[in-house]
């Protein structure tokens, strides 16, 4: 089995700054990728940001400049570092990663999620 485990999630007024941990765990052989997703209420979980083993990274354009994703240790630990942010990025930031078990088994974990709010 595998785990993700978010944390870093909070309360903080329009452009201020939060950042957020994913750690891996358990039967991980390697990673693939890691990314951060969110769903606010009444909208489609969407991604926002995502870091591949080879350290190639993607944005959301709604975030680019302001937020940042990186990785740690063959990515069992990923970061988001969130600045300037603002009330739309209100929502449940979720943790993914694209994990291999097995030498022939590779699939999606997803974190429990860690809510973000943003006051105006």
């Amino acid at each position: 089995q595998v785990q993700l485990v978010e944390s870093g999630g909070g309360l903080v007024q329009a452009g201020g700054s939060l950042r957020l941990s994913c750690a891996a765990s358990g039967s991980v052989s390697s990673i693939n990728a890691m990314g951060w997703y969110r769903q606010a209420p009444g909208k489609q979980r969407e991604l926002v940001a995502r870091i591949t083993s080879d350290g190639s990274t993607i944005l959301a354009d709604s975030v680019q400049g302001r937020f940042t994703i990186s990785g740690h240790s063959a990515l069992n630990t990923v970061y988001l570092q969130m600045n300037s942010l603002k009330p739309e990025d209100t929502a449940v930031y979720y943790c993914n990663g694209v994990i291999r078990t097995t030498p022939w088994l590779s699939r999606d974990y997803w974190g429990q999620g860690t809510q973000v709010t943003v006051s105006s």
